[in-house]
């Protein structure tokens, strides 16, 4: 090994078997690179919604087909997470990243070139597929590769990546559809990724440091196949039930997702008690940081999918705007949530997990002002008169997202830090489906029962300022509430593990 690890670029690992390898160092080079792998499936996953109806005047798509144009990624992309994460701990997470950033490349490509619906439904669920190996990489290499502020920054400037991303995507896909780039129409959307992708591939190379476990485990097949089929019975009526009037099928499946879950639980535990290695190592969860981050996790997402969802609709449908102002209009709430991303790290090394506690109030009381703004100016209200709120949302938005990775994985070994990673974006991704199947939903149920689109944003607002202050107040149980020593002690106990 080099004696500075540091100005290696891109250091390769070496070691017998059953031995743990030497962290690398991931240079400020390389963070840059591999958060490429987060903002690219991120603005995927939010781009093609603005886009759709210029999908289907171009290729004559069904409602159904252009409802799987979004579903298949976004299914496809949660489903094989935690197996990504599984294959980056044993096979080499670099070769992971690079593997799937190819992929993703390529299934751009082929989504940008579809000539037909059914094959721009074939490409985005391999597009997802794609995604799903490159994305927990990131986060594992975050924490297999930095240690202490620096590790604090880079997961801060991950946090930031990924919720920039989903509010830049709405706007980018607003910006490319107007723009009508040589009369390509929709296709920009998926085109501009080859050139960021290739790019992305040369440099990662270069810079990215090659992480692994040092004992590779064989693939967990059994536990592959059961957490997959109840990912897959909990998305599909999810991203289907709403478009197609919530049929019996869809609760059927709905209903079956308990038992599915109980199945893959009882298999991982009897897995681990018998020395092999399991998909998701139970012993996941006897972390507090693990445990507990995640319960704040799946109630944010679902908030802020379901955010994301509802503005769009009160935008477009209700104050009759251009999908292009509707992006723009997010402007305000994507710069304070970047300001508050970046300070993240330094906020917690002083008041530790009470940031979250304060994104947690700031969220909530963004969301208040925007939902009064609604109530006194409807319907004569242009949408600039939404960014003060927007702008305080974004602000707590971005004091809760960035540090919550932290705190999630700060207390996973490095061994497993890409089964850690493929948990906690799974439970994002389906978090931010649930959001969108249930608060918009309801949304849509309201205001289609005459309820009126405003009272209908009303109600959801409510309800998310309620998910809000319960972040808030859930954030008391998290790590590290105390501050610098607490922060401290994580560390100590992070390098104790590794």
């Amino acid at each position: 090994m080099p004696s500075d690890p540091a100005s290696t670029l891109a250091p390769s690992v070496r070691c017998k078997r059953g031995q743990q390898p030497e962290p690398q160092a991931l240079t400020a080079a390389g963070l840059t690179v591999i958060l490429i792998g987060v903002l690219l499936p991120m603005i995927d996953f939010f781009i093609v919604n603005v886009a759709l109806p210029t999908i289907d005047r171009d290729l004559q798509a069904s409602q159904p087909l252009l409802e799987l144009v979004v579903s298949g990624y976004a299914t496809a992309y949660a489903l094989l997470l935690v197996l990504g994460g599984r294959l980056g701990d044993s096979i080499g997470r670099k070769r992971l990243f690079l593997l799937g950033m190819a992929a993703f490349t390529v299934t751009s490509l082929a989504c940008g070139l579809a000539p037909t619906a059914d094959f721009l439904v074939v490409g985005r669920v391999a597009q997802g597929a794609s995604a799903a190996l490159m994305v927990p990489q990131v986060l594992a290499t975050i924490q297999a590769a930095t240690t202490g502020e620096r590790r604090s920054r880079a997961i801060g400037r991950y946090g930031a990546t990924g919720g920039l991303a989903a509010v830049l995507g709405q706007v980018l896909g607003g910006v490319l559809v107007s723009a009508n780039i040589d009369n390509l129409g929709w296709r920009p959307i998926f085109l501009v990724n080859v050139p960021i992708g290739l790019a992305g591939l040369l440099l990662a190379r270069r810079y990215v440091p090659d992480t692994r476990h040092g004992a590779p485990a064989p693939i967990d097949a059994s536990g592959t196949v059961l957490l997959g089929l109840t990912v897959l019975l909990l998305l599909v009526p999810l991203t289907e039930g709403q478009s197609v009037g919530w049929p019996a099928w869809t609760i059927a499946l709905l209903l079956i997702v308990p038992l599915a879950a109980a199945a893959f639980i009882r298999f991982e535990v009897r897995a681990e008690r018998a020395g092999r290695a399991p998909l998701v190592p139970p012993s996941l969860l006897q972390h507090r940081s693990m445990r507990r981050g995640l319960l704040l996790a799946l109630p944010f997402f679902a908030g802020f999918g379901a955010f994301m969802f509802c503005y769009a609709l009160l935008v477009q449908e209700g104050l009759h705007a251009s999908a292009l102002t509707a992006g723009l209009g997010l402007v305000p709430m994507a710069a304070t949530f970047l300001a508050a991303s970046l300070s993240t790290a330094r906020l917690l090394a002083r008041f530790g997990a009470r940031v979250l506690a304060a994104g947690g109030l700031l969220q909530a009381a963004g969301l208040v002002m925007l939902g009064l703004t609604v109530w006194f100016g409807w319907p004569h209200l242009a949408v600039a008169a939404l960014a003060p709120g927007l702008a305080v949302a974004g602000l707590g938005q971005g004091l809760v997202m960035s540090p919550l990775f932290g705190v999630v994985l700060s207390e996973v070994p490095p061994a497993v830090a890409g089964a850690g990673a493929g948990v906690l974006t799974t439970t994002q991704q389906t978090a931010l489906a649930l959001g969108v199947a249930t608060l918009g939903s309801l949304f849509l149920t309201l205001a289609a029962d005459g309820t009126g689109i405003s009272t209908a944003f009303l109600v959801v607002i409510t309800v998310q300022v309620v998910i809000a202050i319960g972040v808030a107040t859930g954030a008391r149980g998290l790590p590290g509430w105390r501050g610098r020593a607490a922060v401290a002690n994580q560390e100590l106990a992070a390098a104790g593990h590794s």
